[in-house]
C-alpha cells in the first residue's frame, strides 16, 4: 500500500456510471475522468512552521469528490489510485 505523506491523500476512483438515465451507453472514450473516490490512506497533515501538525479531515473509507484533474495517477498492483492534497478535496458525500 502507499502511505502519503503530509498533506496528501490516497484515493481509489470510484467508477463512473456506463448507462445514461435515458439508457445511452456511453463508450469508453467519451467517459470523463471519475470525480468522486473512496480514501484509502491518509497522510499525518500539514506540517506548520513552527513544527506542529494540522491533521487532516478526512479518514479512510470516506467517499469523497475531487477536483477534475486533481492528483497523480499511480498504478500499483494492477490497481489504479490517485495522490492528491487535501485541498483538492471538493467535499465529503455523507451516507
Amino acid at each position: 500500500m502507499i502511505r502519503p505523506l503530509g498533506e496528501r491523500v490516497v484515493v481509489k476512483p470510484l467508477p463512473s456510471e456506463e448507462v445514461t438515465k435515458g439508457g445511452i451507453v456511453i463508450p469508453d472514450t467519451a467517459k470523463e475522468k471519475p470525480q468522486e473516490g473512496e480514501v484509502v490512506a491518509v497522510g499525518p497533515g500539514r506540517l506548520l512552521e513552527n513544527g506542529t501538525r494540522v491533521p487532516i479531515d478526512l479518514k479512510v473509507g470516506d467517499r469523497i469528490l475531487f477536483s477534475k484533474y486533481a492528483g497523480n495517477e499511480v498504478k500499483l498492483d494492477g490497481e489504479e489510485y490517485l495522490i492528491m492534497r487535501e485541498a483538492d478535496i471538493l467535499g465529503v458525500i455523507e451516507k
